[in-house]
């Protein structure tokens, strides 16, 4: 399925700042920020990544903060003021 197909689906862009514990001094924050088309509010594609990381990289997550935004909205009807005739 191609980006516009997962939009019409109900698709949004999301972005999630990863928080984690950096492996070779576990005292230190770092942030990665990821981005992608996920459905939301269970952001499945978010999850699986998550899922993804916990198993297979060594920096233990500490939080995420996540924003969705919807891309394709109905188009706004606005009415005009005056009227012109030719």
């Amino acid at each position: 399925m191609n980006d516009f197909e997962k939009q019409m689906k109900d698709y949004r862009l999301t972005t999630a700042h990863i928080y984690y514990y950096r492996p070779d001094f576990e005292r230190l924050l770092q942030e990665y920020v990821w981005q992608e088309l996920d459905i939301a509010p269970r952001f499945p594609v978010l999850r699986k990544f998550l899922d993804f990381w916990e198993k297979n990289l060594d920096g233990k997550l500490h939080s995420v903060r996540v924003a969705s935004l919807e891309l394709i909205k109905p188009a706004e009807l606005r009415m005009a003021d005056t009227m012109i005739i030719h």
